[in-house]
């Protein structure tokens, strides 16, 4: 059972079970993995080395500078600090990218017309070969079906608002919100996710080559349940039968 469905008491957490063991060793192993990470980068920022352009290379650049323009460490970050935000950069995109893969393809399970037009942009577009980021930018129909997905869960407002309609997003989001802020899956302005590119082009390339390989249907046994757990899941899973081409 998963730690988000189990049942909670007070102080549970420190008793000496076998979860709570495996869970320690599991945060120990994480803390341990980024601590030698980022210590590795430090070292070579204080040697001079060019910063790797990334997020984590980012966060310290900055961390740094806001460090020497106070001439005090506690207007900066410590390196504990920095392993929570590296935790939350992987574990949040994880996260996200996964519920969102899930939901496609129940939605394309679904609407085996939508699956249909979308693997043949993508056969159009590589065949069997690898995709390549240039051409994961210029798959359109994928893309419609990617912003109507996280339109639906969880769903925005209109008449037509439950209804699978990718087209709505033909000439782009601001044709099909009229120019209003409505929608808006990775927040806007300032706070706007930093991962939002990354994740639709790890989202595309994920489906693109399920569909160069598979054609998909929901299995019977699935139960429609979207239940919110940070983020918005299929309670009971997403079961599917899959067929090789």
């Amino acid at each position: 059972m998963p730690l988000s469905q189990s049942v909670y008491l007070p102080g549970m957490r420190f008793l000496p079970t076998k979860r709570n063991k495996r869970i320690k060793e599991i945060h120990n192993e994480v803390r341990n993995a980024l601590r030698s990470i980022i210590n590795k980068r430090l070292k070579a920022m204080e040697a001079g080395e060019c910063i790797q352009d990334d997020l984590l290379g980012i966060l310290l650049q900055s961390n740094s500078e806001e460090i020497k323009a106070h001439k005090n460490m506690k207007f900066g970050m410590s390196v504990d600090d920095i392993i929570e935000e590296c935790k939350l950069f992987y574990l949040a995109g994880q996260e996200t990218t996964s519920t969102l893969l899930v939901w496609t393809m129940i939605l394309l399970s679904q609407h085996t017309d939508w699956q249909e037009r979308a693997r043949e942009e993508v056969l159009q577009a590589f065949g069997r070969k690898t995709p390549d980021i240039e051409g994961l930018n210029h798959l359109k129909v994928l893309n419609m079906i990617f912003l109507e997905t996280l339109r639906l869960y969880p769903a925005g407002v209109g008449d037509d608002a439950k209804e699978f309609k990718p087209d709505r997003f033909s000439e782009g989001v601001l044709k099909a919100t009229k120019g209003k802020s409505v929608f808006f899956p990775f927040s806007m302005g300032p706070r706007v996710c930093i991962g939002q590119n990354f994740a639709m082009l790890e989202s595309k390339l994920a489906i693109a080559m399920i569909l160069q390989r598979f054609s998909f249907v929901l299995s019977p046994s699935y139960t429609h349940a979207p239940y919110t757990i940070i983020t918005l899941h299929p309670q009971y899973g997403a079961p599917l039968t899959l067929k090789a081409l």
